[in-house]
């Protein structure tokens, strides 16, 4: 009896093609489509699209053996599923900065673990072995007590810092407590939609290269934005 090979095309007893499952896979981490649209694009029910693609993420990330080889850096934040029939759902999400620091490529997911907390960290890390431990040389992270703890106690040679997407939001921040206070003192009010000096404040803090075209224009009609100190900050 003649049996035709379709091994090539699929997996056997799976429901979807090679070829769909690897759309499906980049359709989700590249496109940021979500499974709802990647079953409605294969014509496939929610869950036969959902478990395809965790299971082939699990193939390609969880089981390889290899993808903790040379880890050097490492950056741990957290990630926050809202809108679930639970509620916020957290999980710790772990990543190789190490092609990063080196200029050698982009950043690899490590692992996510569920929760958002220092033990979640601090058990993840106590799962490595010794000399990968002892490897990592850098670990950054937000402002999270938790974690910060996590890796003093599990990685005592490693050097905790704050990654960059964090330091400049602080630095915002700080600006923008800075400019409301100035706003204050010099004008005994906080800022108003359709004052000129907010938009122009904001302009300042936020770089040319983002000014909005109403900003801009009226900059170069004003002859730019010349703002009055109050004498106890000059």
């Amino acid at each position: 009896m003649w049996r035709q090979d379709t091994t090539r095309a699929a997996e056997p007893r799976a429901k979807l093609s090679r070829r769909g499952l690897r759309w499906a896979l980049e359709a989700l981490v590249v496109q940021h489509l979500t499974v709802a649209r990647i079953a409605e694009g294969l014509d496939v029910a929610w869950d036969t699209a959902n478990d395809a693609v965790l299971a082939e993420g699990k193939r390609v990330l969880i089981d390889d053996a290899d993808r903790f080889d040379g880890v050097k850096v490492v950056g741990v934040d957290e990630h926050v599923w809202r809108h679930t029939r639970r509620g916020d759902r957290y999980v710790t999400v772990v990543i190789d900065l190490t092609p990063i620091r080196d200029g050698t490529g982009p950043a690899r997911l490590l692992d996510m673990v569920e929760g958002r907390s220092k033990e979640a960290f601090k058990t993840w890390l106590a799962a490595r072995p010794d000399s990968w431990r002892d490897g990592v040389e850098v670990v950054a992270m937000d402002g999270f007590t938790g974690f910060k703890t996590a890796t003093t106690e599990e990685l005592p040679d490693a050097v905790a810092v704050m990654d960059p997407f964090h330091v400049v939001r602080l630095a915002g921040d700080a600006l923008d407590r800075c400019r409301r206070r100035v706003q204050q003192a010099i004008y005994g009010h906080r800022g108003m939609k359709g004052d000129g000096r907010l938009e122009h404040l904001r302009g300042s803090a936020l770089g040319f290269r983002n000014l909005t075209n109403y900003i801009a224009r009226s900059l170069l009609e004003t002859g730019g934005f010349r703002p009055r100190l109050h004498p106890g900050l000059g």
